[in-house]
């Protein structure tokens, strides 16, 4: 019952209906297409943090993910791209979600 409640203050937060984030925690394959490739987006670094393998990003809609547009924390896949971008890079990128985290698997700045 927990889980739903936790559940439901996550919709509320983001605009999602509950039993979306619901389904989405079932191991079913819809669930987990989350974790298939996703269409590059485009996005702006906003923060590089190499000792947490972390990387903030301003990303236009995730549709793979079903996440609209704005500035949110991702892990990333390898921390060895966090040696490719700094803070005001534009980029594009594909993002996951991988063992229940966000996490950025491709990156390139764009030029």
């Amino acid at each position: 019952m927990k889980t739903i409640a936790q559940l439901a203050l996550v919709a509320a937060i983001f605009g999602v209906a509950p039993m979306t984030l619901y389904a989405a925690t079932d191991s079913t394959p819809a669930a987990l297409s989350s974790e298939s490739a996703g269409e590059s987006v485009d996005g702006e670094v906003r923060k590089v943090d190499k000792d947490a393998k972390k990387i903030t990003i301003k990303h236009a809609e995730l549709k793979n993910l079903d996440m609209p547009a704005m500035t949110m924390v991702f892990q990333v896949k390898d921390p060895g791209m966090l040696d490719k971008v700094k803070q005001g890079d534009k980029v594009s990128f594909v993002a996951a979600k991988i063992g229940g985290q966000f996490t950025v698997t491709q990156i390139d700045v764009k030029q």
